[in-house]
Parts: C-alpha cells; sequence; structure tokens
C-alpha cells in the first residue's frame, strides 16, 4: 500500500487522510518523519527502509515485523514501543531512547547503538551481530539468547546478572574483556586468587588488556 503522509510544520504532527492504522503494511520507503509526532501509531509490517525519523516520537508506537533497514533514528524516542521481530539492520539508533522497548527477536545485525538508552529493554533473542553498543546503557534489560558476536561493548554498562543475562551469545573477544574485568575485582580468597591466575594469559589476549591494572602487574 502506497501511502501520502505530511507533516504539519507547525505540530510536527502526521496529517493524513487515513487514521494511523491504515499505516500497516504501508510503503514508506524514503519518507522523511524527521521530528513527526507518531506516539501510538501503528506501523505493524510497515516498509520504512531508508527513512528520516530522527527525532521522532514514537512512544507506544506499533512496529513489529516493520521494515526500518538503514532507517535513520537518531534521537528518536521509542520509549515502550513494539519492535518485536521488526528488521532493523543497518539502522542508525544513536543516542535513541528504548527504555523499556519490546525488541524480541529483532534483526539489529551492524546497526549503530552508540550510547542508546536500552534500560530495562526485552532483547531476549535479538540479533546483534557487529552491532555498535558503544556507551549503551542496559541496566535491567533482558539479553537472554541475544546474539552479540562482533558487537562493538566497549564502555557499555549493565551487563544483566539476573536470568536475562542467561545464554547470551559471545565471541572470544568479548569473552575476554568480560574477564578482564571480572578477575580485576579484589578478594583475598585462594580460591579466586587461583582462578585469576590462571584466567591471566586468557584475558592478557583481551584489546582492553593495557588499561586493566591487575593484568599489568607482575
Amino acid at each position: 500500500m502506497n501511502v501520502t503522509v505530511k507533516i504539519n510544520p507547525f505540530t510536527n504532527e502526521v496529517i493524513c487522510c487515513q487514521q494511523f492504522s491504515i499505516l500497516r503494511y504501508a510503503d514508506l520507503r524514503h519518507i522523511d518523519l524527521q521530528y513527526a509526532d507518531l506516539w501510538n501509531a501503528n506501523l505493524q509490517y510497515a516498509n520504512l527502509r531508508d527513512a528520516n525519523l530522527q527525532g521522532a516520537h514514537l512512544r507506544n508506537a506499533n512496529l513489529q515485523n516493520a521494515d526500518l533497514r538503514n532507517a535513520d533514528l537518531q534521537n528518536t524516542n521509542l520509549q515502550e514501543a513494539d519492535l518485536e521481530k521488526a528488521d532493523l539492520r543497518e539502522a542508525n539508533l544513536r543516542y535513541a531512547n528504548l527504555q523499556n522497548t519490546h525488541l524480541k527477536h529483532a534483526n539489529l545485525q551492524q546497526a549503530n547503538l552508540r550510547q542508546a538508552n536500552l534500560r530495562y529493554a526485552n532483547l531476549r533473542g535479538a540479533y546483534l551481530r557487529y552491532a555498535i553498543l558503544r556507551k549503551v546503557n542496559l541496566q535491567e534489560a533482558n539479553l537472554q539468547e541475544a546474539n552479540l558476536q562482533g558487537a562493538d561493548l566497549d564502555f557499555s554498562s549493565g551487563i544483566p546478572l539476573w536470568c536475562g543475562g542467561q545464554s547470551i551469545v559471545l565471541d572470544m573477544k568479548q569473552l575476554k574483556q568480560i574477564l578482564a574485568h571480572v578477575f580485576s575485582m579484589q578478594s583475598d580468597n585462594a580460591e579466586y586468587l587461583r582462578l585469576r591466575e590462571e584466567a591471566r594469559k586468557f584475558c592478557f589476549e583481551s584489546h582492553i588488556a593495557q588499561h586493566i591494572d591487575w593484568l599489568k602487574a607482575d
């Protein structure tokens, strides 16, 4: 379905002759919806490939199964939106607000999520291979069964230590990075010190080894 969408330049609200529900399955490729007010919009299965949604308000929007490949979602408010099974490959989500967002089984391969807020987000089973998650807030996020292989996790915070952190798929680079941080914690427990020494060679191969004090110690 091809839908013509216009933006009111004074209120940034979407103007169209149909209700938002008609935007299900809509062909909105390359559309400019920058700063548009799309709260509660129903965009299920919509084709938003290469769309400009920078700064748009999509809180509580339904984007299940939507095609958002290469879309610009920088600074977008997607809080509490439903993006289950959405295709977000190579999308730009820098600084996006994804707090409490539903991203179960979403495809975020090579997406740029630098400094995005993913606090409380549901990423169960999400595909995040080679995604940029640098400086991302993952506090209380559900990453169970998510695939993070090849993703850039540098300076991110909040890898879950509850059941939402089970079965995360990681690569060797990420495992070395995480263990290097884990064993940087201090304890005089003999068993802990033995395990840390056994892990030294493995962790020393991490790309962050030069910044970890216990790996620099003799």
